[in-house]
Order: structure tokens, then C-alpha cells, then sequence
């Protein structure tokens, strides 16, 4: 994992090169999105997360695919967001971090910059007495790579990662697809126990009897032991990418199994118990012992705003249930924000700033709680009264409509006025509707509209794809490509 053209694909490249064609052990292709080397008699299996839209399935869904994580940061760049992200994707799944420092061989590289980067953020390397594994690799030099391999394997014999061959099959599915010859396939990773053909499982929902294991080469094979990526044939139908995959004892309990999840899918869609963690849910989880801490996700308009909120969420709490902080950080709340929240079930927090209109659709889907507020001691209070079950009814904001900024002009009354495309629904001043302004996804002022004009005319509201004037009441500062958003509240019990 790693940040954009630091060098993941291609020290993967070089890996399997030096690695697998001189001992000609074969290599998982892109077929499957994965590959293994060997080293010292031992077997690593890579996943090949570029390009590989499973992993971020998978990581959405909250799977702990992988054993290590390994961290590839560019010599010549430093950390980056995607570094950060990446960061707090392994220290949510709990998932040890070797840190890759690629591109020694250029000449602006700078290894010791980026060791001190990284330990700003809690990864301090061991040559500086930290417990952080860190290699300088060079990928086009083919340097230090079978170092990297060794603390691979060092670090899995310090965590004391094993698996057990003799007993039944557990997994993940990375894959699934329909062949018109072969009916149902899915591609999972064997991470513990061993699979092999006539076995019973079950795949999310989906069951099936194994009636064939392909390899990356496309020869069948008998069994699958523990680390093996293999494509399973025999399945009823298609599991998603990130299901569970196991062997049960046998067919009949396989489908009950099958149905339980299928009844809680369904009770899930209706709105029932069982969905993802919220504010409203968080005291019924608690008097049923299900829910031991709320993990959240903090995002705010200032770097300083995100760590004052980050610490005062972090003090509070009680015997009951503790506030996990996953991570935080300056911006707008985007898709990677709501990636993140699924795959660790966290609410997320927003100061000062709102969603863009791809997570705000995404955290629909996933059924994400997002929290918006523009007072901090709002946010604490809360927190605070939804882990003591007194949450009051909460206000649910309903949007009218938005419009984009293309002009701004100076008038006599109001200061500025916007010449607006309006984008969405309609933009209106009747009574009850307030109106906020955005630039880059953060909330800059929140009043009414003063004036809205349809070229010389008042007008009471203007629908989508129209243009208009919009000034505000008391409010001057608009910059072109601003957003200007009209919307409604309303309270809403909460329902614990």
C-alpha cells in the first residue's frame, strides 16, 4: 500500500522477477491479484492491491485480508495523503506495518526525511529505537530486495503468525465471477486450515461443495493449504468480494447457516436491528454488551480544529464504552472518509464541513452516520449523550437545491452578489430556508439569502440549469467557483 507513483507496482514487478523466475516457483498472475515468492524455504503470498478493486472491497467491508502491510513511501516525496490513509488502514485492522522506503537510487532521495515523517506519525524506525520495520529499497536497482523478504518472514516469526493444515478450511473470497462453462467462481485466499475437493462451505450467504481448485497456472489441484490463493468451483451462486469463506461439517448445516445470513440481510435492508453502528443504536448496543467502544473519525476545516476535537473526543468515555479515535485530519469528508468508516464501523464527525456529493451517495449506501456541527462543545455534548442513552431529537437537514459561483459583482447593498448556475433542485427564499456557503467542501458562512434575481427581477425561486443573482444578508466575501446551498431542518426523535 502506499501513495500514488511511489513505486508499489513496481517493486511488485521487481519482487516476482528476482524472486520467482529464477527459481521458477510460478507466480500468481493478474489473473487472481496475487503472487507468491519464496525465500529460505518459505512461501510469501503478495495481494496485489493496484488496480485491484476487491482489496477496497474487502477493506470496506471490514475484512483482515492481509497479515502484514507494507508500506511503500518514494525516497524522493516523503509521506503523502494516501501514506497517512494507508497508515491508518493497517493500525484499524490491528495489522502489523513494514515500512518500504523506495527509490534510493535517485538522486534527491532522502531516506533519513522520511523516517522523520514517519515518525510524526507514530511509526518510529528501529535504527532510531522505535518498533517500526523499515527497508531502503531500490525497485529499479532491484536493491535490498531479499532483505525486505527476510523482515517479511521476521516479522510473522515475532508475531507468531501460524496456521493450522489439518484442520478445515477458513478464508476470504477476493473474487467472484460467472463463466459461461463453469457456472459460479470465486477466487479466495486460504488463510488458515486446508481446502480440498468434496468439502462443504459457505461463502457470505452462498454455499456450495467443492468440485474443483484451480491454480494461478490453471492446473487442478486436490487441496489448497493455508496462504494459497485458488479459484473454487461448486458454488450456488455469486459471494461478495470480502465474504468469509469456510468449510462446515456438512451440507445441511451449511444452509442453515445460509439462511440465518440471508434473514439478517434482509431484516438489515428493512431498516431493522443489525446495521451499522450510529449515535441512535449506540445505547441499545450497550446494554447488550455488544459494543465496547465507538470508533470515530474526526474531519474538520483546520489542521489545529481536527486536533482539538480529536483530543477532547479522545477524554471521554466511561466503564462501559470507550471513544476510539481511527483517525483525523483537514478537509472535506470524501469516499475515502466513508471506505475508512465501513471497514471499521466508526461515526464520523464533521467540523465545519460537509461531504462532496460522491461520499455524501456513498455514505447512503454503506449507511454511514455522518455528524456535521459548527460548535465544538456541540460535538462533545453529543458524544457524551449518546453513550448515557438522553440523546435529544436530532435535525435532520433536508436540501432544497445548489448552485455554483461563476461571477461575483459589487452592489450598493449587499456588497457582493453571485451570478449562480443553479445545479441542483431549486434555489428559494421562502420562509424557513436558510442558506451556507461552501468553497473547496467547507462551510465559510451559514445565513438567508437577501436578494435572488432572474436577470433585473425579484423572484421568489429558481429551478435547476437557470441562472440567477444571489447576495446574502449581511455577508460580502464570495469568490467565484464558490457553492451556495439552500436547505430546510427539521427534528427527528431518536430512536435508542
Amino acid at each position: 500500500m502506499g501513495h500514488v507513483d511511489h513505486g508499489k507496482t513496481t517493486l511488485l514487478d521487481a519482487i516476482r522477477h528476482s524472486r520467482v523466475a529464477e527459481r521458477e516457483a510460478g507466480g500468481i498472475t493478474q489473473h487472481i491479484g496475487a503472487y507468491s515468492v519464496e525465500i529460505n524455504n518459505r512461501r510469501i503470498v503478495f495481494l496485489d492491491t493496484p488496480g485491484h478493486e476487491a482489496f477496497t472491497l474487502m477493506r470496506a467491508r471490514g475484512a483482515r485480508v492481509t497479515d502484514i502491510v507494507v508500506l511503500v513511501v518514494a525516497a524522493d516525496d516523503g509521506v503523502m495523503p494516501q501514506t497517512r490513509e494507508a497508515i491508518d488502514h493497517a493500525k484499524a485492522a490491528n495489522v502489523p506495518l513494514i515500512v518500504a522506503i523506495n527509490k534510493i537510487d535517485k538522486a534527491n532521495a532522502n531516506p533519513e526525511r522520511v523516517k522523520t515523517e514517519l515518525s510524526e506519525l507514530g511509526l518510529t524506525p528501529e535504527d532510531w529505537g522505535g518498533h517500526t520495520v523499515t527497508v531502503e529499497v531500490s525497485a529499479k536497482k532491484q536493491t535490498n530486495l531479499e532483505l525486505l523478504l527476510e523482515m517479511i518472514l521476521l516479522v510473522t516469526e515475532l508475531g507468531e503468525l501460524k496456521a493450522n493444515p489439518k484442520r478445515g478450511a477458513f478464508g476470504s473470497v477476493l473474487e467472484a465471477k460467472i463463466d459461461r462453462g463453469r457456472g459460479p467462481i470465486a477466487t479466495i485466499l486460504v488463510k488458515d486450515g486446508t481446502l480440498r475437493i468434496g468439502d462443504n462451505f459457505i461463502a457470505g450467504s452462498i454455499v456450495g461443495k467443492v468440485r474443483a481448485l484451480i491454480d494461478d497456472r490453471g492446473n487442478k489441484q486436490e487441496e489448497a493449504g493455508p496462504s494459497s490463493p485458488i479459484e473454487v468451483l461448486g458454488l450456488t451462486g455469486l459471494p461478495q468480494p470480502g465474504d468469509t469463506f469456510q468449510v462446515v461439517a456438512d451440507a445441511s448445516k451449511a444452509r442453515q447457516i445460509s439462511m440465518l445470513r440471508q434473514n439478517q440481510a434482509k431484516q438489515k435492508s428493512l431498516g431493522e436491528k443489525g446495521g451499522r453502528l450510529t449515535l441512535e443504536s449506540l445505547q441499545q448496543q450497550i446494554d447488550e454488551g455488544e459494543t465496547k467502544e465507538l470508533p470515530i473519525i474526526v474531519k474538520a476545516d483546520v489542521q489545529g480544529s481536527a486536533e482539538v476535537l480529536a483530543d477532547a473526543l479522545g477524554k471521554l468515555g466511561d466503564e462501559r464504552v470507550k471513544v476510539r479515535l481511527i483517525s483525523s485530519g483537514a478537509g472535506a469528508i470524501n469516499e475515502g472518509d466513508i471506505v475508512f468508516a465501513a471497514a471499521s464501523n466508526a461515526v464520523i464527525i464533521g467540523f465545519n464541513v460537509r461531504p462532496d456529493r460522491n461520499a455524501a451517495a456513498m455514505a447512503e449506501r454503506e449507511e454511514i452516520d455522518i455528524r456535521l456541527h459548527r460548535i465544538i462543545y456541540d460535538v462533545t455534548d453529543e458524544i457524551k449523550k449518546a453513550m448515557a442513552g438522553l440523546l435529544e431529537p436530532t435535525v435532520k437537514e433536508i436540501q432544497v437545491g445548489a448552485a455554483e459561483v461563476r461571477e461575483v459583482f459589487k452592489v450598493p447593498k449587499f456588497g457582493a452578489a453571485a451570478g449562480c448556475l443553479v445545479t441542483e433542485g431549486k434555489i428559494t427564499r421562502a420562509g424557513g430556508i436558510q442558506a451556507r456557503l461552501l468553497r473547496d467542501h467547507v462551510v465559510i458562512h451559514e445565513g438567508r439569502i437577501g436578494s435572488l434575481r432572474r436577470f433585473k427581477d425579484d423572484v421568489g425561486e429558481v429551478k435547476n440549469g437557470l441562472d440567477c443573482g444571489i447576495a446574502f444578508e449581511r455577508y460580502a466575501d464570495i469568490k467565484a467557483g464558490d457553492i451556495i446551498e439552500v436547505f430546510t431542518q427539521e427534528k427527528v426523535a431518536a430512536t435508542v
